[in-house]
């Protein structure tokens, strides 16, 4: 485990708590991936250890405009404690409370190509019964499986690639 996500935990759990008991979850979701994408921008990051940046300009610098005061305050306090690196951290820890709380199972599908809407949904569904929880989808590209595709739900990786089968079928070949 990363020392960074150890430092993020805290402040993850806190803004959790924080955005379930006001029923902002969402908005606080979304609050925090922006937060954290600008943060992660190597320019971003340059101004964020710049000494001459207050810790007000900091925070209007990454707040969204319309983010509640709690979040602002948040955003604040990691200003203060100097935990602005941790943000995609906190964003990513964030988002496994939330989906852990909301009985929601993450999901990414990476496939040879770009899939049809139909069939990520069709996807999505079959993940639903499977699992017997909500189902959130990401979908990536990667040319290199030739054709079908990967799904990985943290729990369980389904290779249904192209190069998946071809390399099953080396090893295979080996014994």
């Amino acid at each position: 485990m990363s020392q960074n996500a150890t430092l993020a935990r805290p402040y993850a759990r806190a803004a959790w708590l924080m955005a379930r008991e006001a029923g902002d979850a969402a908005v606080w979701s979304q609050g925090l991936a922006l937060t954290a994408r600008l943060a992660a921008d190597p320019e971003i990051d340059r101004l964020l250890g710049d000494p001459r940046l207050g810790r007000d300009q900091a925070v209007k610098l990454l707040a969204p405009e319309n983010a509640s005061e709690a979040l602002q305050s948040f955003i604040r306090l990691l200003a203060e404690n100097g935990r602005m690196k941790l943000l995609p951290e906190i964003a990513g820890l964030f988002e496994q409370y939330r989906a852990e709380d909301q009985k929601i199972i993450r999901a990414k599908i990476t496939s040879a190509s770009a899939m049809e809407q139909i069939d990520v949904l069709k996807l999505a569904a079959i993940l639903r019964r499977r699992f017997g929880r909500e189902v959130e989808v990401e979908t990536a590209v990667d040319e290199s499986l030739i054709g079908g595709a990967i799904i990985d739900t943290g729990e369980l990786v389904i290779d249904g690639s192209v190069k998946g089968k071809l390399a099953r079928l080396e090893a295979a070949l080996a014994q």
